[in-house]
């Protein structure tokens, strides 16, 4: 009698697929990491405008 079932996954089987999907998960989860940096990047670019604005009108307005 054998020890492993000929029409299921073997252990080495199962074992690379696990491996599969934690490759995926890193790259997924990498991907999400990049596409937050980014948008953290521009917001802050943004209000680094907004606030170089601001301090320009208030300069303006104030008496010298």
């Amino acid at each position: 009698m054998s020890d492993t079932p000929s029409d299921g996954p073997t252990a080495v089987d199962r074992i690379d697929a696990a491996i599969a999907r934690i490759e995926s998960a890193i790259a997924a989860r990498t991907e999400a990491g990049d596409a937050l940096a980014k948008r953290h990047a521009a917001l802050k670019a943004r209000m680094a405008e907004a606030v170089a604005a601001l301090d320009d009108v208030i300069t303006r307005g104030s008496p010298n």
